[in-house]
């Protein structure tokens, strides 16, 4: 089976990379099954396709595909020898926290996260629009009410909100879908903090803490200072559209 997200403007169908979607590609009982030809049928109904694969899909070499990455987090290993790999930057940031004497919160509504993520996130990423946070609601809401979701927040002793995430839990591993921080507030450790506490909460009960991901390097190497392995995966990037059109959709 292969789950694909795509719409129609101007009479061209594309496949586009849908928010809250850390991957999709082609899911199958036979872990040996060949996706070449779901590649091959997919580009040959849409003219633009831009799509995460996922991790069991077997690499390709295409020129449709790019390599990505995320970071991971062993947590068979225990909280206490987690800890020790954390390096010096994330060590003393959460000496910074306890200084500060952050809260943490697992009870709060979702659309806690919404409105910070909204506040600090929004306008570094274009083009979210009014529905895409209805989506994001309505996959945390009932993400919730099934227990396979975990909204945490993170206050300072002035009950103000400074950070935000939310896990999906899955089998052995726990994903952090999406987070977000006051970027006012950064000298307390929260963004440390609240990866920490999920970190601690998550290790007793599964095997496996998956960042979200980033090819960004910045980003790669925030989460790998927590002592997180890196895994690869493909993305598809296969543009065909009428060359004016290519011009604007690269």
């Amino acid at each position: 089976m292969m789950p694909i997200t795509w719409r129609k403007k101007a009479g061209i169908k594309y496949v586009y990379p849908s928010l809250w979607l850390l991957e999709l590609g082609v899911f199958s009982l036979d872990e040996s099954q060949d996706i070449q030809p779901f590649l091959a049928i997919l580009c040959s109904k849409f003219m633009f396709v831009e799509l995460r694969l996922n991790t069991k899909n077997k690499f390709l070499k295409s020129a449709s595909l790019i390599s990505k990455q995320f970071q991971y987090l062993d947590l068979k290993i225990g909280y206490e020898a987690i800890l020790k790999g954390y390096n010096r930057n994330r060590k003393r940031e959460l000496v910074k926290a306890n200084k500060y004497h952050l809260i943490e919160n697992w009870t709060d509504n979702p659309d806690k996260l919404i409105t910070i993520f909204k506040e600090n996130i929004a306008e570094r990423v274009k083009g979210i629009s009014d529905k895409d946070y209805a989506n994001l609601r309505n996959l945390m809401n009932f993400s919730l009410k099934n227990g396979v979701g975990e909204l945490l927040t993170i206050y300072d002793t002035n009950n103000k909100l400074l950070a935000a995430a939310f896990f999906l839990k899955h089998k052995n591993k726990v994903t952090q879908l999406v987070c977000a921080s006051d970027i006012s507030n950064r000298q307390n450790g929260v963004h440390t903090f609240f990866n920490d506490r999920a970190i601690f909460k998550y290790q007793p009960h599964f095997d496996s803490y998956n960042f979200g991901g980033s090819s960004m390097e910045n980003i790669a190497n925030y989460y790998v200072s927590f002592g997180s392995k890196t895994e690869k995966y493909q993305q598809i990037k296969y543009n065909n559209l009428p060359f004016l059109l290519k011009l604007f959709k690269r």
